[in-house]
């Protein structure tokens, strides 16, 4: 099933029955990553490098067009026929129908579910993303500092809205873990893993929001993807 995906003849499946991760450890891969390990689908992990421009790769791009890590190939998608899915909300949505797990079938909570997995995808994962970039990465030797300063007062106003979110939730929507907390804790941990702002962004003030993170990081697939 694997052969018509040219992807599969860069990186041969060993199980080409299971799930197709394509993939790097950052905040974004490290959503699917913890989602296929949570919901215990099998599937088999291909690690991409950015040093190598592998996602600029011919093979890569004939499944993602947008050049951007995670992307899956499911062998056995629906209607039993393969499915290739890129962009990590994406595959959130679909690996949670698939094992019936972390969205909430009733109505009203399944829609709000999305509507924070919508609120990562367009807000958090792009603001945390570029304030990432001007406070450690590339930008951070710039001498104007207003970008540096935008982003961080935006980070700043988000990490404010999840606090507050969390401050009568044990997780984002209630007492069960679900694919909008997935979605949200690699890019929360970033912020001090990734990025080394937690003095910046006096990230021990959010008090929920560091509760709620050490409840996420002691979860099996959390551990599970950030154990070397």
């Amino acid at each position: 099933m694997l052969d018509e995906f040219p992807i599969s003849q860069r990186w041969p499946a060993k199980n080409p029955d299971i799930i197709q991760l394509y993939s790097v450890d950052t905040p974004n891969g490290l959503k699917v990553s913890a989602m296929l390990e949570e919901t215990g689908l099998p599937y088999e992990k291909h690690s991409l490098s950015f040093s190598h421009a592998d996602q600029h790769s011919p093979e890569f791009l004939a499944l993602n067009p947008n050049n951007k890590i995670p992307a899956i190939i499911d062998p056995h998608g629906p209607d039993g026929k393969p499915l290739a899915l890129w962009e990590s909300g994406a595959i959130l949505l679909y690996l949670a129908e698939k094992s019936g797990r972390f969205l909430p079938t009733g109505r009203h909570a399944r829609y709000e579910t999305i509507q924070w997995l919508m609120w990562q995808m367009g807000g958090v994962g792009p603001m945390f993303g570029q304030f990432g970039f001007f406070q450690k990465f590339g930008g951070a030797d710039w001498e104007d500092k207003r970008a540096l300063a935008r982003y961080q007062d935006e980070t700043g106003r988000l990490l404010k809205v999840l606090n507050q979110r969390l401050s009568d939730h044990r997780y984002v929507m209630g007492d069960n873990y679900s694919i909008a907390d997935i979605s949200l804790w690699p890019w929360v941990r970033a912020l001090s893993k990734v990025y080394d702002a937690k003095q910046v962004l006096e990230l021990e003030s959010y008090h929920h929001v560091t509760q709620w993170l050490n409840l996420c990081m002691e979860r099996t697939g959390s551990v599970a993807v950030l154990t070397p």
